[in-house]
Formats: C-alpha cells, structure tokens, sequence
C-alpha cells in the first residue's frame, strides 16, 4: 500500500537547513497497521504528510496505492486522497457550520457517491451517536467529536486512514473509547491504519511500531496486541 525509498525532508531556517527526516525507508503492506512513535520534534507529522501526499520531500520517493507522488502534481494528489485517504487529527478538524450528520456527508457527497445521507446514518450510529447526529461541533464533547471525525474517516471506505494523535486531546478513560471505537472499525474495513501517537497504548493496538529518533528510523517491532487480532 505505502512504499518509501530514501525520503529526505529538510527545510530553511534563520540558523540554516534543518533535516527533518534523513533518507528514511518504510514499507506498509495493505491491510497492515502502523504506529509511528518517538520524541516531539522526531519528525512523526512530518513523515504522516509527505505520506498522504500533503507535503513534498527534499530528496526520496514515495508509493501511495501504486502511485509515485514525486510523479504527481497537486491536483492529482489531491485526487487521489480524494479517493483512498482518510484523515483523523488531534483537533477534530470538524466543520462547526455542519452537524455531526452533515460532516460525515460531506466527503461522500464530494465524491459523489448515492445515498449520503443513509450511509453518515449508520456509521454515526456505529460510533455511538445515533441520539446525536443533528448537534454541532460545539455541542459535543471532545471524545464525541473525535467519534464524529473517525465516522467521517471512513465514510468514502478509504483505502488507507492516517491519523495524527487522534487522542491527544482527549482524558484517558475518553481516549480509550475512541480507539476501541477506532479499531473496531478499522478491523471491519480492513483499511490500512498508518498512525502517529505518544499513546503507548494505541501504538500497542497496531502490529506494528516504528520509532523515529532526529528523523531517522531507530527501531522497528511487532507490537504485543495486534490490531487485527
């Protein structure tokens, strides 16, 4: 699903280039789940955009679904996450015009698939909210909105869902039921699940962790409790 050669990221800066990620390798087999792990600053964020073709490496290539994104404009990167992405983040990312309902709509209306209203129905209700899909963001609490945007993450069946600390805002006992809530579904979509996290225990969840350390890849491990088992 995700393949990764010599990936370099750097940057300028006031005191001169700073590299973010130095020549980094990766391979991320379809279906397979991955957390990528290490210190703030390690260069996590960095590698989870250029990956869902957000953001443009310095040096490498990556292989998104077979496709080379170096090879790519904006447009058709844009296209293709339109077709095989999901997206969680830290901070919701939720439209506060939209009610729960219509956010997770509005990536299947964009793709112009039938029956949006039907298909936001049943995935709210999977996540625990059929009682409140007609409340806007700022009337749920901040584990209800994170169930709000996974809902909305696999709304299109995206090929692969990325997720940026998708329990970094939320208190223990909440941060637990998202990721059940997370995993659940990932287990029923069979999608490729590539995750950045602090939290030991999603990372535990995935099958596999891989540690950045000053943006070069320290360590790799099968994690304790896969998560497709």
């Amino acid at each position: 699903m995700i393949r990764i050669a010599g990936l370099t990221k750097r940057v300028a800066t006031s005191e001169g280039e700073l590299t973010i990620l130095n020549d980094v390798g990766l391979y991320i087999e379809t279906g397979e789940s991955v957390a990528i792990v290490g210190a703030s600053g390690s260069g996590k964020s960095t590698l989870l955009g250029l990956m869902a073709g957000l953001d443009t490496a310095t040096a490498g290539d990556i292989w998104l679904d077979g496709h080379k994104l170096s090879a790519m404009d904006e447009e058709q990167r844009a296209l293709l996450r339109a077709r095989t992405v999901g997206f969680v983040f830290q901070t919701f990312q939720l439209l506060p015009s939209l009610t729960a309902l219509e956010n997770v709509m509005l990536p299947i209306e964009l793709k112009g698939d039938p029956g949006a209203s039907a298909k936001a129905r049943e995935l709210i209700g999977r996540v625990g909210l059929a009682d409140r899909w007609h409340h806007y963001p700022s009337q749920l609490s901040g584990g209800e909105q994170q169930r709000v945007a996974i809902a909305r993450a696999f709304a299109t069946r995206a090929r692969v869902l990325f997720a940026d600390e998708p329990t970094g805002n939320l208190d223990t006992a909440t941060g637990g039921k998202v990721i059940d809530v997370l995993f659940g579904l990932n287990r029923e979509f069979d999608t490729t699940l590539v995750l950045v996290t602090h939290d030991e225990r999603l990372a535990r969840k995935c099958g596999r962790i891989v540690k950045l350390a000053a943006g070069e890849i320290e360590s790799e491990e099968t994690a304790a409790v896969a998560a497709h088992a």
